[in-house]
């Protein structure tokens, strides 16, 4: 086989591959369309409330102190009342152990017995502990022994602990579900994205007395405009707050390969040569406008420093940072 015959083999193939995605998406997104379309959701009636409400991000792209670790991945402690969450366990992408959430864990004084539950966003990556997790539907606190306490565990779909902290077998939540009085997942919404495929992706919603729902959000790949209007049709009270990852790496990004954006075009439901675009964050930040909420708070973690500017911006004493190690109370 001669130099040029393979090369034009292996554009052939790529093409061909490509095109198969490109149809994949198509169709995706079509029964994704029709399956939201099709979902009836009820309105919890007077829902109960929790009087405090802390987050503390234990994994991001930023911190507030050198000696804490950052990644582009995702865990929150949150605090509500007597109750404790750990949202999501990161990415760990260098296989460390300790991981970068374990090692921050014990910085900030922080112990895996706290936890009351254990609370999965969705499964991608960087919100279980890495590829090998993602692939085999399990998620990793660390890349060695650790041991995680017989809590509750809920997830958008099947998961379970790996071989480095095994755990029974997460209970998966589809629709809107009370966890503890005022808190409340959102119920999955599905989206199908490029290369990443069908994405069932959940959101916690907790009732601040006295101020309304404070969402809270792992990569948002539901769209925050999907997020917000499952919200209003679950709960009469006003959306007070809006903390976490909405993936809008636009004019820059946190995982590239070489010159281009990975995070653009595999989190979108849009061809690559789309992909995410600047109307999509202005879109997003006039949807959030429309609740007027006193709080919000952009995970960098899939999202460029230009996104939150324009956030920053756009919201001014009500935008928070999110920082590894900085409490956000409500």
């Amino acid at each position: 086989m001669t130099p040029l015959y393979f090369i034009l083999v292996l554009l052939v193939v790529g093409a061909l591959f490509f095109a198969g995605k490109i149809i994949q998406l198509n169709k995706g997104r079509q029964q994704t369309e029709k399956e939201i379309s099709g979902t009836q959701v009820h309105q919890i009636p007077s829902p109960g409330a929790v009087n405090q409400l802390t987050l503390l991000p234990l994994v991001d792209f930023h911190a507030a102190d050198p000696s804490l670790k950052t990644e582009p991945g995702v865990s929150y402690l949150i605090k509500a009342d007597d109750v404790t969450i750990l949202m999501d366990c990161g990415f760990n992408k260098e296989k460390a152990h300790p991981s970068p959430l374990l090692h921050n864990m014990e910085k900030l004084g922080i112990s895996l017995s706290d936890p009351d539950m254990v609370f999965f966003s969705h499964l991608h990556l960087d919100h279980v502990g890495g590829m090998t997790e993602q692939k085999t539907q399990t998620f990793s606190l660390s890349r060695g022994p650790v041991s995680l306490p017989d809590i509750p565990i809920y997830s958008p779909a099947p998961v379970t602990g790996s071989r480095w902290n095994p755990s029974a077998n997460a209970r998966v939540i589809s629709d809107p579900t009370e966890l503890k009085p005022g808190i409340f997942s959102i119920g999955t919404i599905p989206r199908y994205l490029f290369l990443m495929g069908r994405t069932l992706e959940n959101a916690l919603a907790i009732h601040v007395k006295g101020k309304g729902i404070v969402l809270i959000v792992g990569c948002g790949h539901q769209t925050i405009e999907r997020i917000i209007d499952r919200a209003k049709a679950l709960f009469d009270e006003p959306i007070h707050g809006i903390i976490g990852g909405l993936h809008y790496p636009v004019n820059g990004g946190r995982i590239m390969l070489g010159p281009v954006n990975i995070q653009r075009i595999v989190g979108s439901d849009t061809p690559p040569w789309q992909g995410i675009r600047e109307a999509d964050v202005e879109n997003a930040i006039a949807a959030i406008q429309k609740v007027s909420p006193g709080i919000v708070a952009l995970s960098p973690h899939d999202t460029s420093d230009w996104a939150i500017d324009r956030f920053r911006q756009a919201f001014g004493a009500a935008y928070v940072d999110v920082k590894v190690g900085q409490p956000i109370e409500i």
